[in-house]
């Protein structure tokens, strides 16, 4: 049986297991670090061309994020040293910036969280590197639609489970694979919090959505199969069969009468090309 509790102070939290219940002054926080962190994915647009490195857009991240009176989150996070995650073609997730160059054909991922207040506002979004092919470009805007799919299944009285069957069913119409081995998770004063986001997953089943809970829908969606090999720099995660892989997040809110996004892109650029 899931456990939750209803959050009565606004100070921060240790992570007990439990679903935690937010009320209105936490949707507004997370509105807040929601939007910082969508406005910092804007931010990059420009700048996501040939010859950038992965390194610039890590300095430019967190430029932008402690300008704007944040912290990135994931910098000092379990060891972790830089301001961002940048996921290139078969990188499923948490890529480390480095000096490598994006180059044309490059589909790219990349990962913000600020902390904002005292929230946490998670997103990530998909980017397109000049001419890139179709069979790459149809598994972003496929990888998108999965996320929306989701996210369209965050109503209260719904399960997780019903999150994932859309996400998944989308995916494999199309004959690509869903990353198991990765979710969602809970946020808000915490980074990771529960419940776990899985996006595999049967209707009916899992934690029940209820008004108030907090938490990330983040399918990565591989052209190839859906295993993935940590190397060993212990952080970054690739596909088995060297496929591309790709995501999108948002940070979103349960409602009375569905959810709300925190992480909408002020520029309304929800997926690319970014005019």
């Amino acid at each position: 049986m899931t456990d939750y509790t209803t959050v009565t102070s606004d100070l921060p939290m240790s992570r007990t297991g439990a679903i935690k219940l937010y009320g209105r002054e936490a949707f507004a926080g997370m509105h807040k670090a929601g939007k910082l962190a969508a406005e910092t994915l804007d931010m990059l647009v420009p700048h996501m061309v040939p010859g950038t490195t992965t390194a610039t857009i890590d300095q430019l991240i967190y430029d932008y994020i402690t300008a704007a009176g944040g912290v990135p989150a994931t910098l000092g996070y379990r060891g972790y040293t830089h301001s961002t995650c940048v996921s290139i073609n078969h990188v499923v997730c948490h890529g480390i910036p480095s000096d490598k160059t994006l180059k044309v054909g490059d589909i790219v991922n990349v990962d913000v969280t600020p902390l904002l207040d005292g929230w946490h506002g998670d997103s990530s979004r998909m980017y397109l590197i000049g001419d890139v092919q179709l069979k790459a470009r149809r598994l972003v805007e496929v990888t998108y639609e999965c996320l929306m799919l989701g996210i369209e299944q965050a109503r209260p009285g719904n399960h997780m489970g019903d999150v994932a069957s859309a996400i998944q069913r989308h995916a494999e119409r199309h004959r690509y694979g869903v990353v198991r081995d990765f979710c969602g998770h809970g946020l808000g004063r915490l980074f990771h919090d529960a419940p776990e986001v899985v996006h595999v997953g049967k209707p009916g089943t899992g934690p029940e959505l209820k008004p108030g809970m907090i938490f990330t829908i983040e399918p990565m969606i591989n052209i190839g199969r859906p295993e993935v090999k940590l190397l060993p720099d212990g952080w970054t995660a690739v596909t088995r069969d060297r496929s591309l892989s790709a995501q999108f997040e948002h940070s979103i809110g349960i409602t009375e009468t569905g959810c709300e996004i925190f992480t909408l892109s002020p520029k309304g650029w929800h997926q690319p090309p970014y005019a």
